[in-house]
């Protein structure tokens, strides 16, 4: 679907927004016992500056998170629950 977009730079500038990282803050505190709530913190207090990119697969190992993840390999993509797809 985000191929036809620009890809992974349209993700990668969707997550710099404060806005979204909330919104999957709480996505996250909603579905998944294991993220890692501190780490969420500091990527929260520095989303929206000028100078901060994250990737997918920073966010998802950064904080254990499970709504959106990256796989590499023969089938790999990012991918992301549908209650976040309809975000994108």
């Amino acid at each position: 679907m985000l191929k036809s977009k620009d890809g992974e730079f349209f993700i990668s500038d969707w997550l710099r927004n404060r806005n979204t990282i909330e919104f999957l803050g709480i996505w996250e505190e909603l579905h998944n016992p294991n993220f890692n709530y501190g780490e969420f913190a500091i990527i929260k207090s520095q989303a929206g500056l000028n100078s901060y990119k994250i990737s997918v697969k920073e966010w998802s190992n950064k904080t254990n998170a499970i709504g959106i993840v990256a796989k590499t390999g023969r089938y790999g993509g990012t991918y992301a629950h549908k209650d976040i797809d309809f975000l994108l």
